[in-house]
């Protein structure tokens, strides 16, 4: 199923047996998949990006779960959005067994991983989340950019 995301491009809700960063759409009853454009700098995405996924994660896996991926979600969003000054994708995709969720940039400095530089600072602490509560996590260069991902079972505890 396609709609029009407030504010961004198309996105896409529905079975797909695409892994995450491919581009296809073809149908199965495994997999279901969110795809959304993020407009350069349009922080309005991050609450929209995380809004959308709770949606695609409805009925998945133990509780909590889906808090975790949304939290991990608008952090890499977020990351995307402030420190490339570009325009990204978000994909997510579920299966029964996990979640993989990436968001590609065209930018190709990787993200750090320092905390912040004061206990007052707010910002710096993103990645350290996902290093520390996703199951897994990467980046993946491409030939303009990266995609900085992670990966959730969906019966961890």
């Amino acid at each position: 199923m396609k709609r029009q995301a407030r504010g961004g491009g198309p996105v896409v809700v529905g079975a797909s047996s695409a892994k995450a960063g491919e581009e296809t759409d073809t149908i199965t009853e495994d997999a279901y998949r969110l795809r959304r454009k993020l407009g350069r700098a349009d922080l309005r995405a991050v609450p929209e990006a995380r809004r959308e996924l709770r949606e695609l994660l409805r009925h998945w896996g133990k509780p909590g779960r889906s808090e975790i991926a949304e939290l991990l979600t608008s952090e890499l969003v977020t990351n995307a959005l402030v420190h490339t000054d570009d325009d990204a994708v978000l994909t997510a995709v579920v299966d029964p067994g996990g979640l993989r969720v990436e968001v590609r940039d065209f930018v190709a400095r990787r993200p750090e991983l320092d905390g912040p530089e004061t206990d007052d600072d707010t910002h710096g602490r993103g990645m350290v989340l996902v290093q520390s509560l996703a199951d897994a996590w990467g980046v993946r260069p491409h030939g303009v950019g990266k995609s900085v991902w992670f990966e959730l079972g969906a019966e961890a505890a």
